[in-house]
């Protein structure tokens, strides 16, 4: 069963869609067997470098108070928590372009580690409140997961990868992906948003059954 992830590694729904996806995997290892692979998305392309504050980014994006935000905000601390992920104590934290953590990623599957990183990503932006667009952050993640820093670093100070992330990007949009988490299996099985553990599983079984 091939699962293809659409994701950000900013996009807190995506993380805790993923570890209830694993869950629900864990708990059919009886009956399945899946290869995840994770594609592209920016929730934020348009970004400058310096990145936005994040409630100001977040009540400008969605026309929501502060006071919203952080309700969001607590909301999906309680929906970490219950799926074994504890976000940061983030407190203000900003919002970054992504654009060249994806870069990595691709390459990073070339080499079987791609959802190493992804984790690893995950990690630097939600619990060290970390820039997942400086490259020295980015090259001590790619070091921490086991992959060649030196050639990380000269696929930064390229555009190595560029055009292969714009297609898929490309590819999903023109899918009808326009919010993550996009989990789809096999091509053509759709399970959007971060689904509770038993959505995943009751879904997984029924496609399972269907192939």
């Amino acid at each position: 069963m091939q699962i293809d992830i659409v994701s950000d590694v900013s996009c807190p729904w995506c993380i805790i869609g993923y570890q209830a996806l694993t869950k629900a995997i864990d708990n059919l290892s009886s009956e399945i067997a899946v290869d995840i692979h994770w594609q592209p998305f920016e929730l934020n392309p348009q970004m400058p470098p310096e990145g936005q504050e994040i409630g100001e980014h977040i009540t400008q994006k969605y026309g929501i108070s502060l006071q919203q935000a952080e309700q969001n905000r607590e909301n999906i601390k309680q929906r970490g928590l219950a799926v074994g992920y504890e976000f940061g104590n983030r407190g203000g934290g900003r919002i970054y372009n992504t654009f060249d953590a994806h870069r990595l990623l691709h390459w990073a599957a070339e080499f079987g580690k791609q959802t190493e990183l992804k984790l690893a990503l995950f990690d630097l932006y939600f619990k060290q409140s970390g820039n997942p667009s400086d490259h020295q952050q980015l090259l001590a993640v790619v070091e921490q997961v086991g992959l060649d820093k030196e050639k990380a670093e000269a696929i930064l100070n390229s555009d190595l990868f560029e055009q292969d992330v714009r297609a898929a990007q490309t590819h999903y949009q023109k899918a009808g992906i326009h919010s993550v988490p996009a989990v789809i299996v096999n091509n053509k099985h759709l399970i959007s948003g971060g689904q509770p553990v038993e959505v995943f599983e009751q879904a997984l079984r029924q496609i399972a059954k269907e192939e």
